[in-house]
């Protein structure tokens, strides 16, 4: 895995972190930094999949970005609809 493999799938995770929280409506309770991290660990698991299905990772290529975001935006989709409002103290 390259410096470029690396950042290509930092920028990937952050954009679709940010992404999911816009275009789920109505679920706003999961923080922001969580679908940017979970964003970025999973484009960096897609870089590792493409890797392993012999997708050649040395030069951009438009199947390892599918498969980045793919893997990225159903992680941030999973986190951002499974997420929980904070408890409130009030009874």
């Amino acid at each position: 895995m390259s410096i470029a493999d690396l950042v290509t799938a930092l920028l990937v995770g952050v954009a679709i972190g940010l992404l999911g929280r816009l275009i789920i409506p109505g679920r706003r309770e999961a923080p922001a930094w969580l679908t940017v991290s979970v964003g970025v660990v999973a484009a960096l698991a897609g870089t590792i999949v493409a890797h392993l299905a012999g997708v050649g990772t040395s030069t951009l290529n438009i199947m390892v970005l599918v498969i980045q975001v793919g893997l990225a935006g159903s992680s941030v989709v999973l986190v951002v609809a499974t997420s929980r409002p904070e408890p409130t103290d009030s009874p």
